[in-house]
């Protein structure tokens, strides 16, 4: 039986993959965002503390320039390493540089200057090399001019920002993680209680098909054991084959109903001993179209419908009940056919011995091509003797046991696998 432990961790697990990539990408962004306005406004706090008295709108005197360039030698000792005044003009007037970042500024000449013309400070951020540097624009009093600096940050503020954006990363992720860990108790919790429920519905749903398709094989001179053997052939050779949990849980449930639309047939047909009239046969060969008519009312049973409709038609087109040739034929109704026909032969009716399995495993190599997809007759032989050695001796309430146990592994798989829009997987 599938593990409900390994489903429920590794579906939280991918939650939490999604949910940290979410929260973390949204914290990383919200988080960066305050670092560019911590940094531009420690560049807003340092650029105020510049007053460019003497400069004057109307001229530049040497002494007026002497004091702003020593004010300003002062000044780039700091944060600001680069400074640049200009006039009313936008004429540079004026230009101070920290001797360790010469290269800065021409390192900056890729970005063009932008002037403010209003009454606001302008700040631009960039990233040059291994600096993180602000450029700051601000109008002097008066329209007395531009005062232009170059702000970089050092690396230590860089390390405290960036230590606490990881800081507050590694704590939204903790936090999912914890909320994801609290959550598996309560799933696994609420998922004792829904597989209870399933069971219970399951197993109501199989007595149901049990008792349906037991009473057509009773009508049929027959007992329950054929249906329950031919069911639980084709899921172990469903199961060779690869097929999906899915595919294998609708060829049980059209293994199991494969002649139910019996129901619908005379008694003086359906139990006549005698071989059938042309006009008998037809009437006869009706019960398919029935028992896809019968189940086609239930979502639930719709999946069993290829094998219903497909379980007569053969793989040279000579079968019943649209003639359809080859692959035409749905893979379950092959499959069903060779299980059918096996069982059949080597197990004991009212009007015949069971034939041996040898004998029976000849006639099977033999209508390969014909009535049989020959590949999986081929298939089918490699794997008869086991399947026939588990199955073909047990009786019936062995065989209730093991369909119910298979029928509960199959139907579980498949609707955990199953799309919401897909009820019949």
């Amino acid at each position: 039986m599938i593990s409900i432990h390994r489903i429920v961790l590794r579906r939280l697990l991918l939650a939490w993959v999604a949910v940290s990539l979410l929260a973390g990408g949204a914290a990383y962004f919200v988080e960066q965002e305050k670092i560019d306005a911590a940094i531009v406004a420690l560049a807003a706090s340092q650029s105020a503390r510049f007053s460019p008295e003497g400069l004057d709108s109307a001229q530049h005197s040497a002494e007026a320039l002497r004091i702003l360039r020593d004010k300003a030698g002062e000044f780039v000792k700091r944060n600001f390493v680069v400074i640049d005044l200009y006039d009313r003009q936008e004429k540079h007037i004026l230009q101070v540089i920290n001797p360790e970042y010469r290269d800065l500024e021409s390192a900056l000449a890729q970005f063009p200057n932008k002037f403010p013309h209003d009454a606001h400070r302008h700040y631009e951020k960039f990233a040059l090399g291994a600096d993180t540097v602000v450029r700051v624009g601000v109008p002097l009093p008066d329209h007395a001019g531009f005062f232009e600096g170059i702000f970089v940050v050092d690396q230590a503020t860089l390390a405290e920002f960036r230590a606490h954006l990881w800081r507050t990363l590694v704590a939204v992720l903790a936090a999912v993680l914890a909320t994801t860990l609290l959550l598996y108790p309560v799933i696994l919790a609420l998922n004792r209680d829904v597989m209870r429920f399933s069971r219970e519905v399951f197993k109501g749903n199989v007595e149901i098909v049990s008792v349906l398709g037991t009473a057509i094989a009773k009508r049929d001179t027959d007992t329950g054991e054929h249906n329950f053997r031919v069911t639980l052939y084709a899921a172990r050779f469903g199961h060779s084959l690869g097929l999906s949990a899915g595919a294998i849980r609708r060829l049980m449930l059209g293994a199991f109903l494969h002649d139910v639309g019996k129901i619908g047939i005379p008694d003086n047909i359906l139990l006549k001993p005698e071989a059938l009239t042309a006009e008998e046969f037809a009437i006869m060969r009706s019960h398919v179209q029935l028992g896809v008519d019968i189940i086609r009312q239930s979502t639930w049973l719709r999946g069993a419908q290829p094998v219903i409709e497909g379980h007569h038609e053969k793989f040279d087109g000579s079968g019943y009940l649209r003639g359809l040739k080859g692959e035409e034929i749905p893979l379950n109704a092959r499959i069903f056919a060779i299980v059918d026909v096996f069982d059949a032969l080597t197990s004991r009716r009212p009007y015949k011995a069971a034939m041996a399995l040898d004998a029976a495993l000849e006639i099977m190599r033999q209508k390969a091509g014909s009535h049989f997809d020959p590949a999986l007759v081929e298939h089918f032989l490699s794997i008869a003797p086991v399947l026939y050695a588990a199955i073909g001796q047990a009786d019936e309430a062995a065989l209730l046991a093991e369909m119910r146990e298979q029928g509960m592994h199959y139907f579980l798989r498949a609707s955990l696998a199953a799309r919401p829009d897909d009820p019949s997987a």
